[in-house]
């Protein structure tokens, strides 16, 4: 196996391990998780939940510092997540009438955890 792909399924594996806990923050809170790694042709929503009337949109970002973590959800990345969630509410239209927000969980190098709701809009 090469040195990059091996870096790859590293990063794949830590992403995996963020997104799942990340999950178990939120079931905590009261939340449902009613998907994972929802893909679309605009990209993919780390997790969708509800609570409630609630509705979010949750890109997961794991980095050594909650700080780094919070800055590495870009602009172009929140486009995609915006994009992604009009294909899931296409798919699920019965969730349309809901309070909707695009999320953010941070996850930290040392089990430190933040739930960031309504994190960005888009204008």
């Amino acid at each position: 196996m090469t040195a990059s792909k091996h870096k790859r399924r590293m990063a794949y594996a830590k992403g995996c391990e963020s997104e799942a806990l990340a999950a178990k923050m939120l079931e905590r809170q009261g939340y449902r998780i009613l998907n994972r790694r929802f893909r679309s042709p605009a990209g993919e929503i780390d997790l969708i939940a509800l609570n409630g009337r609630h509705l979010a949109f949750i890109e997961v970002k794991a980095r050594r510092r909650l700080a780094d973590a919070a800055y590495s959800v870009t602009e172009r990345q929140q486009r995609r997540i915006a994009d992604a969630a009009g294909y899931w509410l296409q798919s699920f239209p019965d969730h349309i009438d809901k309070d909707m927000s695009f999320d953010a969980v941070l996850i930290g190098s040392h089990g430190q955890s933040e739930h960031i709701r309504d994190a960005f809009r888009l204008c």
